[in-house]
Order: structure tokens, then C-alpha cells, then sequence
């Protein structure tokens, strides 16, 4: 599976789902709490992959870098 590196937009601790804008296309792909592996907040820079969900590819495997 391809890794792709991303900025993190938005994300609801409470809610649990936020959004992670792609460096290399600059689309915003969803992210929920069960894809991730560390935790996010606004601006950080991730690793992620993507896999298909019900409205299309999601975040997943969420990783933070350094």
C-alpha cells in the first residue's frame, strides 16, 4: 500500500473524525479516530494511507512525523 504524507487540517477529539489535505495531490481526505495510530492535532505533519470507505478514500494508519 502507498504511503502518503499530509498536514492535518481539522480534527474533533470529541467527535472523533477530522481531515488531512495530501502534499502531493492537495486533496482532503477524512480521518476517523479507529485510523489512527498516534494522536492528531491541527497542523501536524502525518503519514497516512488510504482506503476506500462509504464517501470514499479515508485516512488510515495515521502516523505523526517528525
Amino acid at each position: 500500500m502507498h504511503t502518503n504524507t499530509g498536514t492535518v487540517k481539522f480534527f474533533n477529539d470529541e467527535k472523533g473524525y477530522g481531515f488531512i489535505k495530501d502534499d502531493n495531490d492537495n486533496k482532503d481526505y477524512f480521518v476517523h479516530a479507529k485510523g489512527l495510530v498516534d494522536d492528531i492535532a491541527k497542523n501536524d505533519k502525518v503519514s497516512f494511507n488510504l482506503r476506500d470507505g462509504k464517501k470514499g478514500p479515508n485516512a488510515v494508519d495515521v502516523t505523526l512525523l517528525d
